[in-house]
């Protein structure tokens, strides 16, 4: 096969299975606009957990051609691999959904009456909320959170490179092995960077109103319908 040939249909295949691939861009932009991470922050971890997509599927290749393992089987490994890490990306989502929507509940102001006995003897009233210095959105909450999406996508495979590499691997050209890599883990993580920039800033002039406290909750919630879509849909 043609090297051009290889390389268009990686650079093809790379954006299109990224595009259709909401697990791809979803989980940044959402997580990104509840926890008001800057955008340079956003896509510096988009690229991050783009380049370990991309790593774990080239490792297994590679090691699966130099072990002369067929490609069926590596296809069939790809495959529990994309089921595992749809269900973490379902299971991270309803928790952190979870998580979130107890941080908007105890984030709601309301009054409380008091007697004022040691003044005037009179009643008064201030704003409360529950939010105490144990539950926020930073220090160790930010750390598992991002762990928590870079261990998805390692484990999250890219299903169409496997076939992609395996011609120019088992005709022993690494050069041109190399070069569709390449070509493969830069159409996916260009393509992730560009959905992410597009839509963080769409999603920026978006007001959620009274629903603002439970952005989280929402985070959580698109984030783990994405991971059921592509369970169901393969994609």
């Amino acid at each position: 096969m043609d090297l051009q040939i290889l390389i268009g249909t990686a650079l093809s295949i790379g954006i299109i299975h990224t595009i259709i691939g909401p697990d791809h861009y979803l989980p940044f932009i959402m997580i990104g606009r509840a926890r008001t991470w800057a955008f340079s922050k956003t896509l510096s971890i988009t690229i991050l957990c783009g380049v370990g997509h991309v790593i774990g599927s080239v490792l297994l290749g590679v090691l699966g051609v130099s072990l002369g393992i067929a490609v069926g089987i590596l296809e069939n490994v790809e495959a529990v691999r994309g089921d595992i890490a749809s269900w973490l990306l379902i299971g991270f989502g309803t928790a952190y959904a979870a998580w979130g929507l107890r941080l908007g509940l105890r984030s709601i102001e309301h009054d409380h009456q008091h007697d004022n006995y040691h003044a005037s003897g009179k009643q008064h009233s201030h704003l409360h909320h529950h939010l105490g210095s144990h539950i926020h959105t930073h220090g160790n909450s930010q750390n598992i959170t991002l762990w928590a999406l870079f261990i998805i996508f390692i484990v999250g495979p890219c299903e169409p490179l496997i076939p992609i590499l395996m011609y120019p691997a088992s005709q022993g050209n690494w050069v041109d092995l190399f070069l569709v890599t390449l070509v493969f883990a830069a159409a996916t993580i260009g393509t992730m960077m560009i959905m992410v920039a597009a839509l963080y800033y769409g999603l920026l002039k978006i007001s959620l109103g009274y629903f603002e406290k439970y952005s989280h909750a929402l985070a959580g919630l698109i984030i783990a319908i994405s991971g059921i879509l592509i369970k169901l849909l393969r994609i």
